[in-house]
């Protein structure tokens, strides 16, 4: 019987994203050959790297390698040596261009709080979180019309308005129906709770969000539905983190509860992420946390958010739920020893177990 063969399109990026990457391709390889399967990876160049080879944070070269291939896995891109360039030719661009050029529009960002890092949680007495926020991730404010003008027009002081600047919040029924339909399906497999966030009592695309929520929640009669407004769920998310179980949201108020969620958990080098569409298509699978470049080169790296973000990979885009499991129980059971990497070490931690980069990899390839 022949092997299987999984093709990766591996993106490096900027910063510590080659770091935490090389490290997240050394635990795939090491469950590829627990597990019976290999992998192909092809590594390509986006972000502030291309530009500085092609001219260009997302050649063609790159789109084509990741759409021929069964997943992609990024680091980072970004950073201050780029800040200066025309908008269309920041890094930044290539997630967009990613993010269009695979169709990908469900971003997944699992916010779950290690009962061994609940210290480095800036939340007292917190109680053991697993949250998942499923954010809409192509439409919205962020794609919708945007520009500025100029008005002649006064304000009711008297100060002329000057200037201004407008951006369009715009969802249509198919982009809120299949987002929601994500959220249904992951809180089927999970505990069956989930809680759709709007502005429904201001917003009109708020309001298309809860009517077509209400309808479709009865092709899911075991999942427990409830509403909450972006306000309140961010002050809930603080008073009773542990009680949520999915959320589906839209784009910008998903970019913000998830990173809130994230901190909640005590350290974004612990939180990955995956960026799903049409099943068949290859997922994106990276890290939460940045690019950092001020600490590029220099050991302190945390690639657990990154290790993480590759069992993501197995699971959602590849099925091999087993060899997930095993990398997500190896960073638990590193965690357990005690072992840590700078950003998260405990005062009173043993500094003789607060490893680099490579050193905690290597823990975690030994509990495989």
């Amino acid at each position: 019987m022949a092997t299987k063969v999984y093709r990766i399109a591996v993106i490096g990026g900027d910063g510590i994203g080659p770091e935490v990457t090389e490290s997240s391709l050394k635990v795939l390889d090491r469950v590829a050959g627990k597990y019976g399967f290999l992998f192909d990876f092809r590594k390509y160049l986006a972000g502030g790297c291309a530009y500085d080879v092609y001219g260009d944070p997302f050649p063609d070269e790159t789109l084509k390698g990741c759409r021929g291939s069964d997943a992609v896995l990024l680091g980072a891109v970004g950073g201050p040596k780029w800040d200066r360039l025309d908008p269309s030719l920041r890094p930044e661009r290539a997630l967009l261009g990613l993010r269009k050029g695979l169709g990908l529009y469900a971003n997944l960002r699992p916010a779950i709080m290690f009962k061994e890092l609940s210290d480095a949680s800036p939340l007292k007495n917190v109680k053991e979180t697993d949250i998942l926020i499923v954010r809409e991730l192509t439409g919205g404010i962020y794609f919708g019309d945007h520009g500025r003008s100029r008005s002649d027009e006064l304000l009711s002081d008297g100060s002329p308005k000057g200037v201004v600047a407008y951006d369009t919040e715009s969802y249509s029924e198919g982009e809120i129906s299949r987002i929601l339909r994500e959220g249904f399906r992951f809180a089927m497999g999970r505990r069956k709770k989930l809680t759709v966030v709007d502005k429904a009592n201001v917003l009109e695309s708020s309001r298309l969000w809860r009517e077509t929520a209400e309808k479709m929640s009865s092709e899911f009669p075991e999942v427990e539905v409830d509403y909450l407004y972006v306000d309140n769920c961010s002050m809930q998310l603080i008073s009773r983190p542990s009680t949520f179980d999915v959320i589906v949201t839209s784009n910008m108020f998903g970019d913000i509860l998830s990173d809130e969620a994230g901190m909640i958990t005590g350290s974004i080098g612990m939180l990955p992420s995956a960026s799903l569409g049409t099943p068949g298509t290859p997922g994106l699978y990276e890290p939460v946390h940045g690019s950092a470049p001020d600490i590029a080169g220099t050991g302190k790296a945390n690639p657990m958010a990154s290790i993480l973000s590759a069992a993501m990979l197995l699971r959602w885009s590849l099925g091999e739920t087993i060899a997930a499991d095993n990398i997500e129980n190896a960073v638990r059971k590193t965690l357990e020893g005690g072992y840590r990497t700078f950003d998260i070490a405990d005062p009173k931690c043993d500094n003789r177990k607060i490893m680099k980069t490579d050193e905690i990899t290597d823990i975690i390839l030994s509990k495989l």
